[in-house]
């Protein structure tokens, strides 16, 4: 794989902990400010809400520049976010200063698969994908909890400067050993890609990342909890299990990437089905630990196994016209699941069968996802029908 690829995952890593970091220092954040933890937390639905808006807007905007100014312009955004995060004098302050932090996100990662498909042949695409996302693992196993340690030893703003500072380096590594790059060819008309995006195989695999990923987020954002009060470990065990998770995610990542190589729509529909299976199987294995503790792991492998899938899957579905565009609108698609399991999760706590039954419950967006490619495939057929096979007669 090429170095460029990796200056990509440099840029993934540091976006990955800007955005998770602010969960383990919420109750810091909450205190200096002056608000609830609750108003704390809006500060990542802040985050998501700015990566859903910001993906396909900003891409848009840009669809006329050459592909590493974009890269580069992002980081910057980025840096300069994370700067005003830990200079933000007030809670409005810091709010706004993450929302715009946050419209770096779903673009980046949309034109930088773009990026890293074109780094290498054909038939390394998804893997190639797969090593720029790793940055985001990476981000969850390394640099978030070190981010959540700087911040409670040293004050949550200390946590923005260090991140910022890894933006600064992503930055460099981008502009050293990206390829220079012409304007896209398929930049011409942004309405154009916009057609592109709304027709219905490319919504069909929007929809199908958004049930996928909801079903991931469902469990993972009460994940603690869970830990805690049905699998009753102490609270000082959910940090290193988390990172169970984390290398479950890493290893989760590379594999699917790697089937997707080879098999896309079969490793998209495997994918979902090994999720949807784990999510069954957690809802027992919450109640024994070391049960619990494989499951959290096999949670992050089945989750992340069909990152990479998805991502190729919608850019074929793209089909060159606006796969930017595609590719952005489906990193917003990941985050419209997160929003979208979470809200699930808790209604089924909240309303429903309670906390023990939130992974079972999230099962059901996985296979949804399986329904939703099923149609996309079926809607193909009948778009494009096998040729009928030549009769051979015999004359007399």
């Amino acid at each position: 794989m090429p170095l460029a690829l990796y200056a990509l995952t440099a840029g993934a890593f540091g976006i990955g902990v800007t955005e998770f970091v602010i969960m383990g220092l919420l109750i810091e954040v909450s205190t200096e400010l002056g608000v609830s933890i609750a108003s704390a937390g809006l500060l990542i639905s802040g985050y998501a809400l700015g990566v859903v808006v910001g993906a396909p807007l900003l891409t848009a905007m840009t669809a006329r520049l050459p592909r590493k100014h974009v890269l580069i312009g992002l980081m910057t955004i980025f840096t300069i976010g994370n700067a005003a995060c830990a200079l933000a004098p007030d809670y409005t302050s810091l709010m706004v200063a993450r929302v715009v932090t946050a419209l770096a996100h779903g673009t980046f990662f949309g034109v930088g698969s773009v990026v890293a498909t074109g780094l290498v042949a054909r038939d390394r695409q998804a893997s190639a994908i797969a090593i720029m996302f790793t940055g985001l693992t990476v981000a969850n196993i390394l640099g978030v909890p070190f981010g959540t340690w700087l911040g409670q030893q040293f004050g949550w703003r200390a946590t923005f400067w260090a991140v910022a500072l890894v933006g600064l380096a992503a930055l460099g590594v981008i502009a050293a050993l990206v390829p220079r790059d012409g304007a896209p060819v398929d930049a011409a008309d942004w309405r154009a890609d916009l057609r592109a995006i709304l027709r219905r195989p490319v919504l069909l695999g929007l929809t199908t990342t958004v049930f996928g990923y909801a079903g991931v987020f469902a469990v993972f954002t009460y994940i603690a909890p869970a830990l805690t009060d049905i699998t009753g470990l102490p609270a000082s065990a959910v940090s290193p299990i988390l990172l169970v998770f984390g290398g479950g995610l890493v290893v989760g990542n590379l594999i699917g990437g790697r089937l997707a190589d080879r098999w896309l729509v079969p490793t998209v529909l495997g994918t979902m089905a090994a999720l949807a299976l784990v999510l069954m199987a957690m809802t027992l294995a919450l109640h024994q630990p070391l049960a619990a503790i494989i499951a959290v792991g096999l949670l992050g492998a089945a989750g992340f196994a069909t990152v990479a899938p998805l991502q190729m899957w919608v850019l074929s579905k793209a089909e060159g016209a606006g796969q930017s565009l595609a590719s952005s609108f489906n990193i917003a698609a990941f985050n419209l699941g997160n929003a979208i399991g979470a809200w699930a999760g808790a209604a089924v706590i909240d309303h429903g069968p309670g906390l023990g039954m939130v992974p079972l419950a999230a099962a059901l967006f996985p296979l949804a996802a399986i329904g939703t490619a099923l149609l996309a495939l079926r809607s193909e057929k009948k778009a494009f029908p096998e040729p009928a096979a030549e009769t051979v007669g015999c004359g007399n």
